[in-house]
């Protein structure tokens, strides 16, 4: 997943343009000002006033995010719950506090600290539903900042082709020089509030959106094998309680994987 917004963003604006230039014109035609301000500032302006600004300093973030996420293997944050588990079974759960440092995901940390302070599984449950629906609600105000960007761009367009028109038929009679300028200005908003919209702003919200849903699914899988480990359940039960919450295909890659694995307790 990590590179395939900044791939995609890319490859529209080569496609787009390299198209636009193949047809006889140049990058230069499209660079004009008054219309990129109309379009840049506008969407800009309107997703300032409709947000806290809280969430606007966070977009440089979120764009970073989406074009660079961090990586987590699931698989291999699966095999060391096992081993965590087979260390819970042979030394107790308080076994595991030392271990600890080992462990690469916060979230798997977390619970595993929560465990050896005597936390009861069912409030481990309940304690990890209720983050999940604040990390919920935090990611999708962060999705839906970029939904948003995406609604006004293209207005903020058509707003600068109506702009550029009033300048064009109030400059009827002058050089033509002029009033071809404006309707260059007019047709270059619409085309850059479509573009940002359709090849940035909904892309990222959606990369932010897998992110999210990756993260939900490595969130469960880390809560169950905890509960697991809480219960006392042998290593091969954990493996077969986590390796649930994968894809069928993917299940039947990773146990034919499983004797090659190598021991992931020290993996970060």
């Amino acid at each position: 997943m990590q590179g395939t917004t900044l791939i995609g963003i890319l490859f529209g604006v080569v496609s787009i343009f390299g198209a636009f230039v193949l047809e006889g014109g140049t990058l230069g035609m499209l660079l004009l000002l008054p219309a990129m301000m109309i379009v840049f500032g506008g969407t800009f302006a309107a997703t300032i006033a409709g947000s806290t600004w809280e969430q606007v300093k966070r977009i440089p973030r979120l764009i970073a995010l989406s074009l660079a996420p961090p990586q987590y293997d699931d698989h291999q944050i699966m095999e060391q719950i096992v081993q965590l588990a087979a260390i819970a079974r042979r030394d107790g759960v308080l076994g595991l506090e030392r271990h600890l440092p080992e462990v690469g995901h916060p979230y798997l940390r977390k619970l595993l600290q929560h465990s050896i302070d005597g936390m009861e599984p069912e409030a481990l449950r309940q304690a990890s539903e209720v983050e999940l629906e604040f990390l919920t609600a935090r990611h999708q105000a962060n999705i839906n900042l970029f939904v948003k960007m995406g609604g006004y761009s293209p207005t903020m367009g058509i707003i600068g082709t109506v702009m550029g028109l009033i300048a064009t038929l109030a400059s009827a009679g002058e050089d033509p020089t002029v009033l071809i300028r404006h309707i260059a200005t007019a047709f270059i908003a619409t085309m850059w509030g479509i573009f940002m919209a359709n090849i940035v702003w909904l892309p990222i919200a959606d990369k932010l959106r897998a992110l999210h849903q990756k993260e939900v699914h490595l969130w469960r899988m880390i809560t169950e094998g905890v509960l697991a480990i809480q219960q006392g359940e042998t290593p091969s039960v954990v493996r077969l309680r986590l390796l649930s919450s994968f894809p069928l295909q993917q299940q039947i890659r990773m146990l034919e994987q499983m004797p090659k694995a190598e021991s992931p307790i020290s993996a970060r």
